[in-house]
């Protein structure tokens, strides 16, 4: 299997970025060094704002003029879907407990929420309440995700702590899968600017934009 093709490496404006998303021209990324979330102006590579999160921000994805965002919150980092509006802020009133209290990287297809659990190795389709619709089993764990024309794409490896990670494509109809592309880093999140996808490399500080594999 090839490896990605790197096409940009950059530092990170914020140190252990964890998550991404494009909501058009602009890019959002949260640290959980920090526990900010961040727009960024992606031609000038500039932050332009930042908020304080109520949790680590471990995972994010945009919804048309809004985004939800995973934060984990309290001594036991439980997991919590929060609203964030860019005009305002975080709406502290929504709090959308996630499935047994855990999960991380978010999707949008349009209609739902997919949320990915670790270690479980599965993608959550929720209903706007938060029940799970559907469930999509991965051959790996999942530390990114981003949903491009209706398909999941995830981040994922088979060992944690090795260098060894994978561009893995679900079909949200079958839930057949298959591995794309090595990843020679250990990876987290994961976005698409329409073009190229977007990472993490968390413990460098660098945020990678690499090819869409052909």
């Amino acid at each position: 299997m090839k490896d990605i093709t790197e096409l940009r490496r950059l530092a990170s404006p914020a140190p252990r970025p964890q998550c991404l998303v494009f909501d058009g021209p602009t890019l959002w990324m949260g640290s959980i060094e920090t526990s900010r979330l961040y727009e960024i102006d992606h031609a000038a590579w500039k932050v332009r704002r930042d908020w304080a999160a109520p949790g680590k921000p471990w995972g994010l994805t945009s919804i048309g003029a809004e985004l939800r965002v995973v934060c984990g919150e309290g001594e036991d980092d439980d997991r919590f879907i929060r609203r964030f509006v860019p005009a305002t802020g975080f709406d502290m009133a929504f709090a959308q407990h996630c499935p047994s209290s855990t999960g991380s990287q978010l999707g949008w297809d349009g209609k739902h929420l997919h949320l990915n659990q670790w270690h479980r190795q599965r993608v959550l389709a929720l209903g706007a309440d938060g029940t799970i619709l559907r469930s999509h089993d991965v051959p790996h764990q999942i530390c990114g995700q981003v949903i491009v024309n209706g398909v999941i794409h995830v981040v994922s490896t088979d060992v944690e702590e090795s260098n060894d990670y994978l561009l893995t494509r679900i079909d949200p109809a079958t839930g057949a899968t298959a591995d794309l592309a090595r990843i020679p880093f250990p990876a987290r999140g994961l976005a698409f600017d329409g073009k190229d996808f977007w990472t993490n490399h968390r413990e460098k500080h660098e945020i990678v934009c690499f090819a869409r594999p052909a």
